[in-house]
């Protein structure tokens, strides 16, 4: 566990949620994984419309888990490919009328919160990754035109470092920073441009 070093005190899930890419081998329980998706389904959403859905495959459902793991780009599979579990989030973009639905992306965005900080409160870890292929992972689960995929997740219990090969295991092991408030929240106005 990496708890964040705060400039402002923020809740212990808060600190405590973080992106490993190190995964045990322990299978996620199915009862957890439900909790999770039902944390998820709170999140708050533009005209209640929830406009999330959830692909998910447990590793040892083994012909569902590879086919994640092949829309997986490079760089994310050595080590994606060890969580038990991976889950694709996909946004429902246009409503059932056929209109857009222009907040889906920032609403699907707060469910994962949900799934997430649940997720840490049970004890699990999730990384979400943006590195893979749309239009692959598109053809290979049937998405219809109003469902689009945005981030894959893998989730699990914390493994060790020491079973990641660099450049992961640099990475896992490096401290984490965010950037200060004062660089993204302003008072009143957006400060002039330098």
């Amino acid at each position: 566990m990496k708890p964040a070093a705060t400039h402002y005190p923020v809740h212990e899930l808060i600190r405590n949620r973080w992106s490993p890419r190190s995964f045990s081998a322990q299978p996620v329980e199915q009862d957890k994984l439900n909790q999770v998706f039902e944390a998820a389904s709170w999140a708050f959403s533009a005209m209640n419309l929830q406009p999330w859905q959830y692909i998910y495959a447990h590793k040892a459902d083994t012909a569902a888990f590879q086919k994640i793991v092949d829309c997986l780009l490079p760089g994310n599979q050595p080590w994606a490919k060890n969580a038990p579990v991976l889950i694709i989030a996909l946004a429902q973009t246009s409503n059932a009328d056929g209109q857009p639905n222009g907040a889906a992306m920032h609403d699907l965005g707060a469910a994962n919160a949900n799934l997430i900080l649940e997720a840490t409160a049970l004890g699990l870890y999730g990384h979400l990754m943006g590195g893979f292929d749309r239009e692959k992972t598109r053809r290979e689960f049937n998405l219809p035109d109003n469902l689009t995929p945005v981030v894959v997740m893998a989730l699990g219990y914390l493994g060790e470092a020491g079973q990641l090969e660099e450049p992961f295991l640099s990475r896992e092991k490096a401290a984490r920073s965010r950037k200060p408030v004062a660089e993204f929240a302003f008072q009143n106005e957006l400060p002039a441009a330098q």
